[in-house]
This record gives C-alpha cells, structure tokens and sequence, in this order.
C-alpha cells in the first residue's frame, strides 16, 4: 500500500512540470501494479482500495494531457492490455473511465464501435450467448463520452447488473429526461444493487435541475455518505449550505434512532457543543472520544469539557467502550476534574462522579479504579 502511494505521488508530482512524462508515467503505473501484485495477500481488501485511489488519481492525468493520436491510441492500446490480462482484478475500475481516456468524442466513438458487438453479446438475454466481457463498462462509458445516449438506453433494455444500468441513468439525466432518470434508478434498488450509488446519482440529478430541498429531503440525509460521522455531517453541509448546521445535525441524527451519540464528535467539530452533550448522553457513546474532548475543552471550553467528562465516566460505569483500560478511567477522571476546578466545582463534581460510582454494577471497576481518590 506504502509503494502504491508514493507511486502515484510521484507521478503527480511530475506531472505538475511535465504532462506528458506524467501521463506516461501513469500508463507505466497501471499496466504493472496489477501483475506486481496478484501473489499479495490483499484478504482484506486495503490493498484493492490503495489501487482504486490510486486509478481515480491518474486517470484525469492521462485524460487531459495533450497529444498526437498516436500516442492517445498507444497509451489505449497498452491501458486496453492491461486490463484484459488484469486477473485479481485490482484495475478492473479503469473501464468507467474509459470514456476520459479518450479525451474526445471522436476517440470515444471508435473505441465504442470496437466493443459494441461484444457488449451486445455479453448483455443478450439469450444464455447461450450471455456471459462477461471485460469491456462492457469500457463501451458504455465510450458511449457516453460520445453522447451516443439513446444507444446506451437500447442496450441495457435487458436485465443487467446496476453497474451497467447506472449508464442508463446518466444517459437519460444527460438527454434532459431527468425524472425518468430517477425512476429508473429507483427500479434498480435490489439486494444487488447499491443502495449508496442509487441515491447519490439521484441526489446529483436533482441537484442539477436545481431542485435543491427535494434532493435534500429525499436523499441528502444520509449517513453513509462518508467512512465517519463528523465527515458525512462536513459533506452533507457542503452540498446544502442553506441549512443551518444545528437544523441539519438534527435531521441526520434522526436518521440513526438509537444511535444519536454517534453523532457526538459531528457536532462537537461544527461547534454545537449543547447539541453535543445532548447526543452524548442520549444513546451510548466511546468514552475515549468524550474524554478527550474533556481534555481538549478544560480550559477553552470548561462547561462542555465537564460536561463531555461526566458522559465519559457514565458511559465508562454502564460497562461501554472497547478494550477500557484504568488508563482511559484516569483520562475521563483527569480531563473532567480539571475543567471542574476552572468552573470552581471540584466539591460538586466530585459528588456526581460519587453518585455514577454507587450505581456501578460488580465488579467495579470505575469504582476500583478511582476509589482511592475519590476516599480522599
């Protein structure tokens, strides 16, 4: 993964002073990372999103460098045989973009016109014929760079994977038909089909038709937006900034009943701290997370600090978090009585940490923990 990623930094940092040597650099790139890494235990699949991350950043740098024909077909042709031999498939991704490779409708639509029969076959409801062709998203995505729309709706007039059918949806929003666009997308939800994929190319097309609280309501409000919560809350703020960020906290935190103190860092990051000690204490959340804003706010902060610490060491005494340690206990311990004494509440405090205790079930262990302390 560490190699994959210098590559590519290094490849982009050429192309910065020289497109064409990085263009050729990134051609190099994809038609050896696949063989060099097929033996590679990859179970995880780490690996295999390093290489995704790693195709979505060279790929514009091939795309819009200016050359002669000749060396875009080179370059094709070469990216063509890479990924025919791609076995794992580590660059089998490279086919959406074919239609960037191209970098001109002209291109594109040869590049289309060579795949078109195969992809018909591939995609025939006739089983005899029916099967996997390696190019099928090259040609639509050829297509679709050659504007050959009502081509690409023809061809997946069958019963085909949503990968594939989502090039109808983009067909069929870039023809103007945008609310028959979003309801063949809705057709295609199913256990195979990702869910995610559907309502971001749905929102996107409403977005563009500047159907703004529409897209918001009926797909804006989605949590799986991002890998974390603080930055699906960033994302979803970005793309709707009319929202105003405790209105649109409160939408997303509804959208996870019984899970609103995930929502705790989200809300601390846009600077609603009352709405986060609200979430934090509402459902359960990591205490380490709150014991270190504990500690980050003591002095900036002291009341959300001891607030943050106080949830800390409740969530702690209930028995939650992963692998606690009595060093996460003198965290939340530590960072909350700091904060108390910039409030001038230690005496208070330290009576409602004594109370959490007394509720604490066996063995203990918050108890254990800082008894000897708190005895004092």
């Amino acid at each position: 993964m560490q190699r994959v990623k210098e590559a590519a930094a290094e490849i982009k940092k050429v192309a910065r002073h020289d497109p064409v040597l990085g263009a050729e650099g990134a051609v190099l790139f994809l038609e050896r990372v696949s063989p060099a890494l097929e033996q590679v235990d990859s179970s995880s699949g780490a690996l295999g999103t390093a290489v995704y991350n790693a195709v979505r950043d060279l790929v514009p740098i091939v795309a819009v460098v200016e050359v002669d024909a000749k060396t875009r077909d080179r370059w094709l042709e070469r990216l063509w045989v890479a990924h025919e031999a791609d076995r794992m498939p580590y660059i089998e991704v490279l086919a959406d973009f074919w239609g960037e490779l191209c970098a001109s409708k002209e291109v594109a639509s040869n590049w289309a016109d060579r795949l078109l029969s195969t992809t018909r076959l591939a995609l025939s409801p006739d089983p005899s014929l029916h099967g996997h062709f390696h190019g099928t998203s090259a040609c639509l995505s050829a297509l679709s760079a050659a504007e050959r729309y009502h081509e690409i709706v023809e061809l997946l007039e069958v019963d085909a994977i949503w990968p594939y059918k989502r090039w109808a949806v983009k067909a069929l929003a870039a023809m103007g038909q945008k609310a028959e666009a979003i309801r063949y997308a809705e057709s295609c939800r199913g256990p195979w089909t990702s869910g995610r994929e559907v309502d971001e190319i749905c929102e996107e097309i409403l977005l563009s038709s500047g159907l703004v609280d529409e897209a918001y309501r009926r797909y804006g409000l989605r949590p799986d937006r991002a890998t974390t919560y603080t930055a699906a809350f960033r994302a979803t703020a970005k793309l709707y900034p009319h929202k105003a960020p405790g209105e649109l906290l409160a939408d997303l935190v509804r959208t996870t009943p019984g899970q609103e103190g995930k929502w705790f860092a989200a809300a601390k990051a846009a600077g609603l701290y009352d709405d986060a000690l609200a979430v934090a204490n509402s459902t359960p959340c990591d205490p380490r997370t709150l014991a270190r804003a504990a500690r980050d706010f003591a002095d900036e902060r002291p009341a959300f600090a001891l607030g943050s610490g106080l949830a800390a060491l409740r969530w702690l005494v209930e028995g939650y978090g992963y692998e606690i340690t009595s060093a996460d206990v003198w965290a939340a311990y530590g960072a909350l009585m700091l904060a108390a004494a910039n409030l001038d509440s230690v005496e208070a405090t330290t009576t409602q940490v004594r109370q959490l205790i007394a509720n604490e079930r066996e063995p203990r262990f918050v108890g254990h923990t800082l008894g000897s302390d708190l005895s004092r």
